[in-house]
């Protein structure tokens, strides 16, 4: 008796303390599921149906690697990956680094407020109102706000994301073809399926993940002997990311597909399920898409500020006030106003920096990966913490597979002619 008392004392403590370090993993996880993932992986199922859902099995293994590598640098150097780029690779070479994701970013911040705009169009409210409101309620929080209030926000939001398993089951979904498909693919292999597969993985596993993974960690203030609660955090943050990304290939998949209805933004896809599977679907995919649209809206460009200000040496972090860390509020406040500016510019090719953000994102990504395995296992800065060799397995390869299909992509339209 007195035995098990202890044991729940101790199973109670270990879950207080695992709720209190909750957050990193899980937000990082959750934002992946923005406004251009959910683009994306509605144009997936829209196109191929069931067929492009293999392509979560391998991106969930390597986002594990890849988010528990982020974690274990953070905790252990108490640095930024930015930081640590630029110690050991250069100015030179970081500038560039971050010039291409700078620019990646600020797409991928125009494509949720584009979410934003096209969420909120389903319900009658004009772009004009939503954009602009949302810009200055996300600019308050994170400005205004502190870490330990924003996270709580951010973790609500991720479980709004939950709402895309309810509309894929609305649309009835064949699990038999689903399983098959698993399996037995069978998609033609051609310029057009490779851009979707490098889209479907840059969007799974962006490369501002990465640091604002490691950015997130540190901030919180978190130390080794948290690590395996901070491990815990982040499988459930990505296997939450992958579920939520399966069920929206499905509800695309089991609805859109079948009729060949082509889409080229999520609002499509929240539009064209309402005749086929139901108003409830359609709105249920809407709310999905706002919340992920806004959630994302935050983090980015907060993502970006924290890279770009650490490789160069200026103060970061949102406990922090606008006097004593201005760069980083700067460069947040600008991000979200040049993309708040070009959603509601007339005529702006919103497909195009959606489709083509993610498209850079999964070209960039084998940069950032290989930086991160050769800080990772180098004992001078991760003592006894370097990778075990499974690990650098994982990384090595997926550098290899998106360094091959980023290669097929430019070949392709060359020798197909």
């Amino acid at each position: 008796m007195f035995r098990t008392k202890i044991g729940r004392t101790k199973l109670y403590q270990n879950l207080l303390v695992f709720l209190a370090l909750l957050g990193p993993g899980i937000i990082t996880g959750s934002v992946d599921n923005d406004a251009g993932g959910i683009t994306t992986y509605s144009v997936a199922g829209a196109m191929y149906g069931y067929g492009m859902i293999w392509t979560l099995i391998p991106s969930l293994v390597v986002l594990l690697v890849i988010q528990e590598m982020n974690a274990r640098m953070g905790i252990v150097t108490g640095k930024g990956l930015s930081d640590l780029i630029r110690e050991h690779a250069g100015v030179k070479i970081t500038f560039f680094i971050f010039i291409g994701l700078l620019l990646s970013n600020i797409g991928n911040t125009t494509t949720e407020f584009a979410g934003v705009a096209g969420s909120m169009e389903i319900f009658g409210i004009s772009k004009y109102i939503s954009v602009p409101l949302v810009a200055v309620l996300v600019w308050i929080l994170v400005v205004k706000g502190t870490y330990k209030i924003a996270e709580r926000i951010f973790l609500i939001f991720s479980i709004s994301l939950l709402t895309y398993v309810v509309s894929a089951l609305i649309s009835g979904p064949h699990w038999g073809d689903i399983g098959s498909a698993l399996i037995h693919p069978g998609i033609e292999i051609n310029t057009k399926s490779i851009t979707v597969v490098i889209a479907l993985v840059g969007t799974t596993i962006a490369p501002w993940m990465q640091f604002y993974m490691q950015s997130s960690v540190i901030e919180k203030g978190l130390k080794i002997e948290d690590y395996k609660y901070t491990v815990i955090d982040i499988w459930v943050g990505c296997i939450v990311t992958v579920v939520v990304a399966f069920f929206i290939m499905v509800a695309c998949g089991s609805t859109l597909f079948p009729k060949g209805i082509q889409i080229a933004e999520a609002k499509d896809a929240a539009l064209a399920l309402k005749p086929l599977a139901g108003r409830l679907a359609s709105e249920v995919f809407a709310f999905g898409l706002f919340v992920a649209s806004v959630f994302s809206a935050t983090i980015l460009p907060l993502a970006t500020s924290y890279y770009i200000c650490e490789a160069f040496g200026f103060e970061t972090g949102i406990d922090k006030n606008w006097d004593e860390a201005k760069e980083f509020y700067g460069l947040y406040t600008f991000i979200l106003i040049i993309s708040a500016v070009i959603i509601l510019l007339p005529n702006a090719p919103l497909i195009d920096i959606s489709i083509w953000s993610q498209v850079l994102n999964g070209i960039l990504l084998p940069v950032v990966l290989v930086s991160m395995i050769l800080l990772i296992n180098n004992k001078k800065i991760m003592g006894s913490h370097t990778n075990k060799p499974l690990q650098n397995i994982i990384g090595w390869g997926a550098v290899g597979i998106l360094v091959i299909l980023s290669v097929v992509l430019l070949l392709t339209p060359i020798f197909s002619k």
